[in-house]
């Protein structure tokens, strides 16, 4: 949603510093968008010309040790607090050269943020965190920019402090809050294209490395298949993000990644190998009225007995919508749906986990 109306700012660093704002759109030099509480707002803060657009994005990418140019015109950088940037320049950007910063929200940095929010409930976030505690494989999922990852964050608090955990990404975002933490984070290629370095290379690597876990910021391609093979050799209790707009799109995207890896085996063999490492889904999207809330919370049981192109899936939680108000306002609950037991029990046995408290 856009509003017409101009948020008014002297200057670009006025726009960094307001508090309120989550996203920051710089579409060419003279048109800005930026995002509060959900809502997209053009301001009225202008650069003179593409020229000093550059410039901004120049000392932005420099400041954290990053390079953008002609020769490399776009990519990712992370600030030290976890604020995020993008930029491309032109000639591939037409309008101009284009940045979008998406801001680290310093007001969420726990669970119990996510509950005060919304975005999850205090049976679902209990869940959750003995999942988290009983080395589940989890993968979180979701569109651009609904939270996923800081979800990730905030449950990674939940790892046992004794544990040596491993972050791969793409630009490095995570901070897991214990102290042996090792973070790893890909490279392009130089000029000449050569030097880069991918997330298969470091996830393979990863697993020379002595981790007790491995996180993962986000699985596009062919690494998934090397991420799913280091679940199948032991090591439990993996968390990653992948872009999908339900648990159902998130397997069928996950089989097409692993069919770009040139894995020659059949489509069963490969859901099989799916559902036989990755234990839960959780899943975020965007309200209309722009919350942020956990909307499924999804077990893969495996292949069905009826049919083994089938993947049995069983939501745990769900969030049901009630009403939508005359405002927008989106009016509801993650509830739990839970059928039966889930396959995972026997994993909360071993660890000790209150399964009755979570199961209530």
């Amino acid at each position: 949603m856009t509003e017409s109306s101009e948020a008014r700012y002297s200057s670009f660093e006025d726009i960094m510093n307001d508090g309120e704002i989550s996203e920051i759109m710089v579409n060419g030099p003279h048109q800005i968008y930026v995002e509060k509480s959900g809502k997209k707002i053009l301001v009225g803060f202008k650069f003179k010309d593409d020229k000093d657009l550059q410039q901004h994005i120049q000392l932005l990418y420099k400041s954290v040790g990053k390079n953008i140019s002609n020769e490399i015109p776009y990519g990712d950088a992370t600030f030290a607090d976890g604020t995020r940037l993008n930029a491309i320049l032109p000639p591939i950007a037409k309008q101009g050269s284009i940045l979008t910063i998406r801001k680290f929200m310093k007001t969420v940095t726990s669970i119990e943020d996510l509950i005060s929010w919304g975005t999850i409930t205090r049976p679902a976030a209990d869940l959750l965190i003995a999942c988290i505690r009983g080395r589940l494989n989890i993968f979180f999922s979701g569109g651009t920019g609904v939270g996923k990852t800081t979800t990730l964050q905030i449950l990674s608090s939940y790892i046992d402090s004794n544990e040596r955990i491993i972050v791969i990404e793409d630009t490095s975002e995570l901070r897991p809050v214990q102290e042996h933490v090792v973070n790893l984070e890909t490279r392009a290629v130089d000029e000449n294209g050569r030097g880069g370095v991918t997330l298969k290379d470091l996830t393979r690597n990863s697993l020379r490395m002595r981790p007790d876990r491995l996180i993962f910021g986000e699985a596009r391609s062919e690494e998934v298949l090397d991420i799913i093979n280091a679940m199948a050799t032991g090591h439990d209790g993996c968390l990653g993000v992948v872009h999908g707009s339900s648990p159902y799109d998130v397997l069928a995207r996950m089989e097409t990644m692993i069919l770009m890896s040139g894995l020659d085996l059949p489509l069963v063999e490969i859901r099989k190998m799916i559902t036989s490492n990755i234990n839960l889904i959780v899943h975020q999207e965007r309200m209309r009225d722009g919350s942020k809330k956990i909307t499924h919370i999804t077990e893969i049981e495996g292949l069905s007995k009826d049919s083994l192109h089938e993947v049995k899936l069983q939501d745990l939680f769900r969030f049901q919508i009630e009403k939508v108000e005359s405002d927008g306002k989106v009016r509801g609950e993650l509830r739990s749906v839970i059928e039966h037991y889930p396959t995972f029990l026997n994993k909360f046995e071993k660890f000790g986990l209150p399964i009755g408290d979570v199961f209530r």
